[in-house]
Formats: structure tokens, sequence, C-alpha cells
């Protein structure tokens, strides 16, 4: 296979260009969602809502004519999509179901409090079966059992238990209030009864690891946070998959300037290579990347091809934090160019920007001053259109 060798320029084109993030618009409407989601794999799914959850601001700054509506419908009522865990907590094409097998199986064998929540699964399914989709709230169920991050309700402990071993699914959400049904009323039996493509850790280690080189379209054969929720990917089995995949010519190796390591990206992917080392012109473009944007899952590449720090602060102490507590970094063209602090404001049904700091050394022009409060302003539009639920069916 032929050797590459690209400028860091160029291979932040590669990567905007696989991601849909420069130029016109690679991805639109409902299909552009499919689209996007099948070429990364999943996008990482948080609750927090301060101008948009994470997976929103995912699709917002990717999909031409996104809208909030759009993805909850291919969640809850469509059903082409399906939240699980991929990378941590994701959303990920339903027909990929099988390929998780192991992670529900892992949670079958084990889990905190387990004596205490399997004595209740089966009132459960019964509760379900006379009401329909539960949430928490539902079941009569308060006492304090030890759960993942604190102690919680036995309730809420045994209806994720049976989320994460695959015996319920989410079948719609009302804000971030899960009601849960048995997964066969959520997910067709054709793909239930699908068996795991995979019978063994390594094959299915491979296809995982080829899939986290999708989701940012350039990965180096080095310990990141990309390969997080890939259970029990040690080194040496890391090593040997990039054997592999070069062997089987399923990826190809690329040098990149004075990069002391080499990058990686998927055979499928060779058509943008020629086509970032004849230095197109690309439309500038201003989006704001959401806190765990999938082309922010390794930050140290993200330092070397970008020059840019990012650290998400929510988590940090506000009297440690150098920015703010919900930081969206500002993509300009092929630059981050700075970052900002946006909250939507519902009573005022508009978006407040409450500070911007840009980079050293970036000169504020008036088209990149038009572009940023144009994408403030279609941040604050996408906010204003709410989720119409789905019902209890």
């Amino acid at each position: 296979m032929m050797e590459y060798i690209l400028t860091r320029k160029q291979a932040r084109l590669f990567i905007l260009l696989k991601q849909g993030l420069i130029g016109n618009y690679k991805f639109s409407g409902k299909t552009g969602i499919l689209e996007f989601i099948r070429q990364a794999g999943c996008i990482q799914f948080d609750p927090i809502d301060v101008c948009g959850k994470n997976a929103e601001l995912v699709l917002l700054s990717r999909i031409k004519g996104f809208e909030k509506q759009m993805l909850y419908d291919l969640l809850y009522s469509e059903r082409r999509l399906v939240d699980y865990f991929d990378k941590n907590l994701s959303i990920f094409l339903v027909e990929d179901w099988p390929y998780f097998a192991r992670e529900r199986q892992y949670h079958q064998c084990f889990e905190r409090s387990n004596d205490e929540i399997s004595k209740v699964c089966e009132l459960i399914k019964q509760k379900i079966a006379e009401l329909g989709a539960v949430c928490s709230a539902d079941l009569n169920m308060n006492e304090k059992v030890a759960w993942y991050w604190s102690d919680t309700k036995l309730s809420r402990a045994a209806l994720e238990h049976m989320y994460f071993t695959g015996e319920l699914a989410i079948q719609f959400k009302k804000g971030n209030m899960k009601y849960y049904n048995l997964i066969e009323k959520c997910i067709p039996m054709n793909i239930l009864s699908r068996p795991d493509p995979y019978t063994n850790d390594s094959e299915h280690q491979k296809w995982r690891v080829l899939r986290r080189i999708h989701a940012i379209g350039l990965l180096w054969n080095r310990a990141s946070d990309a390969w997080l929720g890939i259970e029990h990917l040690k080194s040496k089995d890391r090593m040997q998959i990039f054997s592999e995949l070069l062997e089987e010519e399923c990826i190809i190796e690329i040098s990149v300037d004075d990069l002391a390591e080499p990058l990686y990206c998927s055979a499928m992917d060779e058509h943008l290579i020629t086509y970032v080392l004849k230095n197109p012109r690309l439309k500038k473009r201003c989006e704001f990347m959401a806190p765990l944007d999938n082309m922010l899952w390794d930050r140290k590449l993200l330092r070397e091809l970008f020059g840019f720090e990012y650290k998400w602060e929510i988590y940090t102490p506000q009297s440690e934090r150098k920015f703010g507590h919900y930081v969206l970094p500002i993509l300009y063209g092929d630059r981050f160019v700075g970052r900002i602090e946006v909250i939507y404001d519902k009573k005022k049904k508009e978006a407040d920007v409450k500070n911007i700091w840009y980079e050293d050394g970036v000169r504020l022009t008036a088209s990149m001053s038009a572009a940023i409060e144009n994408a403030v302003n279609q941040l604050s539009d996408f906010n204003k259109k709410e989720i119409v639920y789905c019902s209890n069916e």
C-alpha cells in the first residue's frame, strides 16, 4: 500500500473533511444523521443541557437543518438509533446492537448490589406488563443501595441494571427522565436474534479499534482516551491489532510533518488523502464543538495537529477553572480560534454569551466576527424548538 506524507494543515483538512466540518455541509437531515453516525460508529451522550446536550451539539455542527426532534424521533419513534454503551454512554445504529453482546454479558455476571437487584427484576417485568414503560418513580422501591456513583434508590439501580444487561431498553424520555420497556418492545426481533458477529475477544477488539479510527479520522497507535470503553484492551493487544489491520490493508499509515509517530486512517478514506494533497481551497465555517465531540476524544492529538489545548472544566472546582464550566471550542476554517461560554436562557428564549476567549495570535476579522455571531444565533434558534415527547404506548 502506498505511503503518504501530509503537512499538519493537510492532516487537519483530512479530519475536518471526514467529520463534515469544513466546506459545504456533507450531511443533511435525518438521512445525514444516520450517515454520520454510521461512519463515526457512535456519538457520546451526556444529559447536561446548558445550551444543548452533547449529542445534539455534535450533530448541530455537522447536519444541515438539524433539529432536536430529529434525533429524538430516530431514537424513540423510528428506532433507527439506540442509546447504550460504546465509548461510555453513547448513541449508535440499532443494527449494531449484536456487536455489544459482551458488554451485556459482563453486566449479567457482575453488578453492585446484585443480591438486592436480582430479587426485584421479575417484579419490575410484571409492573411493565401492567403499565407499559416505567420510570424509577413508578416503582415503590425506595430503599437505598450501593450504586456506581453513590447510593441510590433500588428502583433506579434495578432499572439501570436491566438496561445494562439488555433486558430493558429506553422506550422514551421526558427531559432526563428515562422510561424503560422490555427490550423486544423497542428493538426488532430480527436484530435481537442475531448472534454476536465475533466469536473471540481479539476479533471484537479489532472491530472496535477500527471503529474508533473511523470515529475521528486519524489516530495513532498509542494510549488514548479514544480507546475508552474497549474492555481489556492492553497496549500489547493494541499493537497486535494495528499490525493485523495494516497487513489486512484495512488501515493506511500516514506520516505528518515532524510528528514523531505515524497516524493511521481507514483504507476507505484514501480518496480524502489524495484530495487534501491537492491543497484545495475550502469554504470556512464557524462551528461550536461539543465538549465530548468525537474529534476531541484524543486531546493530545488535538494539541499536536491543531495547536489547541482543551479541557472540559465542568468537574473542575470553580476556583481552579481557567475558563468556564461549560465551554465550547470555536472552530473557524481549519483552526480553533477560541472558546465560548454560552447559556441558553429559556425565559428570554435566547443564547446568552457569558464570555469568549480567543487564542493567542488570533486576529478577529470582520468575517470571523460575523461567522461567530451567526453561530450564536443558530444555537439560539436551535434551542427554541421544544421536543414533542412520545406517549407511553
